[in-house]
């Protein structure tokens, strides 16, 4: 910390990951990935007795508040691929379902690859833009990889309203249940109302279509396989999206009342150049 404050030494101090001999192993991982070494007592290495040599290098390190991410480490290939197998063979070894969980972390950790993204643009507005777009792609990317992809433009909805049939409820369930059924309805309606078709029109010729991946296309304002042509959703926003409306929805049903902001009038905008009668002030006879 003194080094850094004095400007000896540019460093940034980050708490090692793990706990234990686990801590120890992380640390190697890291160490086989940069290119340098596990400065440990066990190995015989002390701090003040290393090298530059014993240093690992990367193009790259972003350290935040829970984070450090490592992007282009320095390490050899064959050395990173002695390490993922030794791992891959611990994971064989083991019987406890923890162990073989953090083995599998360090693995996807050594195995997966980090990527920079670079976003440029003629302005700052549109590299904003364009920014936000990257995140929200980033952000989908990921959930689909956690539970999958569903057919998107609101057809994964429709097709699921399909178990909803099933249910014998009488009065106020089935009223519930209809609500639902016309709920998950409007997302497709509103794709379509907004590529300039009749809502209750598309969504009744994609209700008919046999094949689970079918619907609208509104990029080519087509009928097809959604998937193949590219237009998905990750299963995780549909549910989520789903859960949520639900919750918000039962939550107004079984409120009272709601307190809400009275809005302030606005007085009219007076007339332009200050003529009353519509004409333009200070202009005479002319026409």
């Amino acid at each position: 910390v003194v080094n850094k404050l004095r400007g000896t030494l540019n460093v940034a101090a980050v708490k090692a990951p793990g706990f234990g001999d686990r801590r120890k192993a992380m640390l190697e991982d890291i160490a086989t990935l940069t290119g340098g070494k596990a400065i440990t007592e066990d190995l015989g290495l002390k701090l003040e007795g290393i090298q530059v040599e014993d240093l690992g290098k990367a193009k790259k390190i972003t350290i935040d508040k829970d984070n450090t991410t490592i992007v282009e480490g320095d390490g050899t290939q064959k050395a990173i691929q002695g390490r993922v197998k030794q791992i891959r063979a611990q994971i064989e070894d083991t019987s406890s379902d923890y162990d073989r969980e953090k083995l599998q972390e360090r693995l996807a950790k050594l195995v997966g690859g980090v990527a920079v993204i670079k976003v440029g643009a003629a302005t700052e507005t549109e590299m904003k833009e364009k920014k936000a777009r990257v995140e929200d792609a980033m952000h989908a990317t990921k959930a689909a990889v956690e539970e999958g992809i569903v057919p998107g433009g609101g057809v994964a909805l429709i097709r699921g309203s399909k178990s909803l049939n099933k249910l014998s409820l009488e009065g106020d369930q089935q009223i519930g249940v209809n609500l639902v059924k016309r709920a998950v309805e409007e997302p497709l309606r509103w794709i379509a109302v907004n590529a300039g078709h009749e809502g209750s029109i598309v969504v009744a010729k994609v209700k008919e279509m046999k094949d689970v991946e079918s619907g609208f296309n509104a990029q080519n304002e087509s009928y097809g396989n959604l998937v193949k042509a590219g237009v998905i959703d990750p299963t995780k926003v549909v549910r989520t999206a789903l859960q949520n409306a639900a919750s918000i929805s039962s939550l107004l049903l079984t409120t009272e009342a709601l307190v809400s902001e009275i809005p302030e009038a606005t007085p009219a905008a007076p007339a332009p150049g200050g003529a009353p009668g519509g004409g333009m002030g200070g202009m005479g006879g002319m026409y």
